[in-house]
């Protein structure tokens, strides 16, 4: 089963049940375009007028407007699934926001899972590392998130590190410049779901986990607003079930 959604996932997700997902593997609008000048938050649109990622979202929130919408997702989340992997990088842009919600989530998180994307991303001026790793934070209800441990999990013991060495994904077109790779995508998915389990992207972009969910055979709901990508990623996932589809 395939679930396409068009528009805000807050809404759309409150018509979900609780539970009802297996998993919920995301990753948000990651507050790019703000940025600091002279020891304040402004929005580099001062400077260019276009998000870098998207063409209707300035992703340049206030630091406070970002932590609530952030919190906003990751309880409903929490909420609807039975397992949340939240995938983000973490900039100038959303540091502060994403570290006050790892203490706002801390009897939630059951581990945190290191992408290393192997080349790293260029500082964006002197005297700033280089980032070369995303955090996935995985959550769940307290009771579960108590102990690191995955009960449903599909690897054997001393089997799958935390670490991660993925390359990031290619760009499709001109659209997106922040591809989740699908391998990241069928790495999370191979080892806590099983076939037939429902998963849940509610930002789906460009359909990278609704490809994973065909090529593993998990059943698959994704939410997107931007109308470009909601188009990329249905055409992306209507060809990923045609190129698995048995041929006659």
């Amino acid at each position: 089963m395939i679930e396409l959604l068009h528009g805000d996932c807050l809404d759309l997700m409150k018509d979900i049940p609780d539970k009802s997902i297996d998993i919920a593997f995301t990753s948000p609008p990651y507050n790019m375009n703000l940025r600091v000048r002279n020891g304040k938050y402004c929005s580099r649109q001062i400077v260019k007028e276009i998000s870098t990622k998207y063409e209707n979202y300035a992703d340049n929130l206030s630091m406070e407007e970002y932590y609530k919408f952030s919190k906003n997702i990751i309880t409903e989340l929490i909420r609807v699934s039975n397992l949340v992997f939240y995938n983000v990088q973490i900039l100038t842009g959303n540091k502060r926001a994403l570290y006050k919600i790892i203490g706002n989530f801390s009897e939630n998180i059951k581990e945190l899972i290191i992408w290393d994307k192997i080349n790293a991303e260029p500082a964006i001026g002197t005297g700033v590392l280089n980032s070369r790793f995303e955090i996935i934070i995985v959550l769940a209800n307290n009771e579960i998130a108590i102990t690191r441990q995955f009960k449903n999990s599909n690897f054997d013991r001393g089997k799958l590190q935390n670490l991660w060495e993925i390359k990031k994904g290619k760009k499709i077109t001109n659209s997106h410049g922040a591809v989740f790779p699908v391998e990241l995508c069928e790495k999370v998915i191979y080892n806590f779901s099983k076939e037939g389990d429902k998963i849940l992207d509610c930002f789906m972009g460009t359909g990278s986990t609704g490809v994973a969910c065909i090529n593993t055979n998990r059943n698959f709901i994704g939410i997107e607003k931007d109308d470009k990508y909601f188009e990329i990623a249905k055409n992306r996932i209507e060809q990923a079930q045609q190129d698995v589809a048995p041929k006659v």
